[in-house]
């Protein structure tokens, strides 16, 4: 009975998790993305000045870096609340 309880608690913590929105940033705000607890992306955002500027190589390590930042975010935070249970 227990291990049913503890089940459908982490069911019901996972779904949870897999909507939230976990954000993530690189070059103090030109990119900016929201990442999903399901390790999916929702939204990239950069301004136009980092486009602009037409440094293709800085606008990938930008993207990359704002990417892996939601994503490690995200996964820490799952953790955590999976340990709770």
């Amino acid at each position: 009975r227990q291990a049913n309880q503890m089940q459908s608690r982490m069911k019901k913590a996972q779904e949870e998790l897999a909507t939230r929105e976990f954000a993530g940033s690189s070059g103090g705000g030109a990119v900016k993305v929201i990442a999903l607890g399901n390790n999916t992306l929702k939204s990239v955002e950069i301004q136009p000045d980092v486009i602009s500027s037409g440094d293709k190589d800085m606008l990938q390590d930008l993207i990359l870096t704002a990417v892996n930042d939601a994503l490690v975010l995200a996964k820490n935070t799952s953790e955590q609340e999976m340990a709770k249970i």
